[in-house]
């Protein structure tokens, strides 16, 4: 039986890695049944300090204390047999699998496992915490919301008290973010202790008891959430007063540089994900697409990229079609392209990062002359690139799999925007993102529109979409319901539309 963890702290936790101190002298403090939110800037330290919590890294200096005796957690399995468990923010689960056969993988050293009794079991957590699951479900079937589900009932299956979320809503849809946010209030309820690490301050407002606020390794804040506002909390994040981005108000669009007429594409599973969409997005333009999670953004995205084939229809970028193009040649007519999954699809991990700031124009001069690789070119436009995209990196050698989500994005958006593009598909490209760096990114975003550029900003938050876009399109089942200036794009009207709800249906209300 494991011992129910009353208290945890953690104190004076120092981690270093090659060029990097990740944490300095790093102390927190948790009771049970309490909220903790971990809150800073990409590459603050909040995942290392919850690695080393759960026994991924070691610490070099520092103690960890649980119900006031000193423990060295050595590996997950330890951690698990203290009490504690761990959501990361990128689910480890076999797709193929069904969700009792997740939940018990690696626990049996038996030939054969008793899924009957698992199921049961699994049954009683779910019941007791409001985990709504199907057991016999595969992975696959699963939405994102449901998957993070399965990992929380695994840490819980494994007798864990104290859960740590790592940017638990970063895939999450709004509603699915909102349900989570009751289910770790009513978590917390029942005695367990929960760490949370978010970039989301109005989520970490919600939910959390206390807020430890980590910049540059080191704790500057530690305070109650109720006595704290999030413009307080987001000063302490970034160290200045935070001024969100805004569009200016000059609309003044140029010619049509991407052009989608008709479009019909399937999905992974075979169904209809695009159902004649058309767009028109023009130079010195960024075109919002809103809409929930799952109705056709990715696909969008992919076809316009030529990740994906159509199966009718016509695209045409620049003037010139790109319809089924190899994505070969859609870059050379001009796409800029942000992957939703920016760690895969945006970057290749165990390269560099001057070879993934040059992945795109490697062959071409100045940084390629007769096939050979033009070494000091690469490295001064890179380190160009580095400076001044912000990017925090010990050296250019270093793989980009090091690298915090925010800085990989600033690799992908230097990468992007300095090939002058006549056109940018931005897929989700704030998601995971802290205060500061998404403020960075939307200022990149407007400076691209200034200089010509027109974007396809594919976003679920509608703030987002409504403070740096021009127009907005609502997709609902892969079909465009309606294309609107942002001034009409008001949060009743947007749900609405999002909802599948039709312009007429609605004056009829």
């Amino acid at each position: 039986m494991v011992e129910k963890i009353k208290q945890l702290e953690m104190s004076g936790i120092t981690k270093r890695f090659p060029g990097v101190l990740s944490n300095n002298r790093v102390n927190i403090q948790l009771e049970a049944g309490e909220v903790l939110a971990i809150l800073g800037e990409n590459g603050a330290g909040k995942t290392t300090l919850m690695n080393i919590l759960y026994g991924l890294y070691q610490p070099d200096a520092g103690e960890i204390l649980l119900n006031g005796k000193q423990v060295r957690i050595n590996s997950p399995s330890e951690a698990i047999e203290l009490g504690i468990g761990m959501v990361h923010q990128h689910f480890m689960l076999v797709p193929t699998l069904t969700v009792c056969e997740n939940v018990i993988l690696g626990l049996s050293k038996k030939f054969f496992v008793d899924l009957k009794t698992a199921a049961k079991r699994i049954k009683e957590i779910t019941d007791r915490y409001g985990l709504a699951i199907n057991p016999d479900a595969f992975v696959w079937q699963l939405s994102v919301g449901e998957q993070q589900r399965v990992e929380i009932i695994k840490a819980l299956y494994r007798g864990a008290n104290l859960l740590i979320l790592d940017e638990p809503t970063a895939v999450l849809t709004p509603q699915e973010s909102n349900e989570l946010i009751l289910l770790l209030k009513n978590m917390a309820q029942l005695g367990n202790s929960i760490i949370l690490i978010s970039h989301k301050l109005n989520e970490v407002m919600a939910i959390s008891d206390r807020v430890t606020v980590l910049r540059d390794g080191v704790v500057c804040s530690n305070v109650k959430t109720q006595e704290t506002t999030q413009e307080e909390l987001a000063k302490l994040m970034v160290g200045r007063e935070m001024a969100p981005c805004r569009r200016d108000g000059n609309y003044s669009p140029g010619k049509i540089v991407l052009e989608l007429e008709q479009v019909h594409a399937k999905g992974d599973k075979g169904s209809e994900a695009l159902a004649g969409v058309s767009l028109q997005i023009r130079e010195n333009e960024i075109l919002g697409i809103a809409g929930v999670s799952g109705n056709g953004q990715k696909e969008l995205a992919e076809v316009i990229a030529g990740l994906r084939k159509i199966s009718s229809g016509n695209i045409s970028l620049n003037g010139q079609d790109s319809t089924n193009m190899l994505p070969a040649g859609i870059i050379e007519q001009g796409l800029g392209y942000i992957p939703e999954d920016r760690i895969h699809v945006g970057t290749i991990p165990s390269f560099s990062i001057w070879e993934n700031l040059i992945l795109k124009d490697h062959h071409r001069s100045p940084f390629a002359k007769y096939s050979l690789l033009q070494n000091q070119a690469i490295m001064s436009h890179s380190s160009s690139q580095v400076e001044k995209y912000g990017i925090k990196t010990p050296d250019l050698e270093t793989p980009t799999a090091r690298l915090s989500g925010g800085n990989i994005q600033r690799v992908v958006l230097a990468r992007e925007i300095t090939r002058n593009p006549v056109a940018l598909v931005a897929a989700y490209p704030t998601r995971g993102l802290d205060i500061g760096a998404t403020e960075y990114l939307h200022s990149k975003l407007l400076e691209a529109r200034s200089n010509g550029v027109g974007i396809l900003l594919i976003s679920e938050d509608l703030e987002e979409l409504t403070s740096i876009c021009d127009n907005i399109a609502v997709l609902y089942e892969g079909k465009i319901m309606k294309v609107m200036p942002v001034e009409q794009a008001d949060e009743r009207t947007m749900g609405l539309l999002m909802a599948g709800i039709a312009e007429d249906a609605q004056l009829l209300n």
